[in-house]
């Protein structure tokens, strides 16, 4: 498994303990490796979200529709 991976899973593991700071780290350290990833950016966003940090976290959901819109013809 890849660092980022590593980080990833990390992470996902803080946040289903609702240790959301310590998801948020992992996350972070993911996303120096890897800026373009839209997950990474999403998982962010929702920990920050889970923190009361909302509007950090739109920049962080708006940063991954940025890289990936996913499905353009959502409204």
């Amino acid at each position: 498994m890849n660092k980022i991976q590593d980080l990833l899973k990390k992470g996902q593991s803080f946040m289903d303990d609702g240790k959301f700071d310590e998801a948020l780290d992992f996350f972070e350290q993911a996303l120096l490796l890897n800026q373009n990833d839209p997950d990474l950016w999403n998982y962010k966003g929702v920990a920050l979200r889970s923190l009361g940090r909302y509007e950090e976290s739109m920049e962080c959901f708006n940063k991954s529709l940025e890289i990936d819109p996913r499905d353009k013809q959502a409204s």
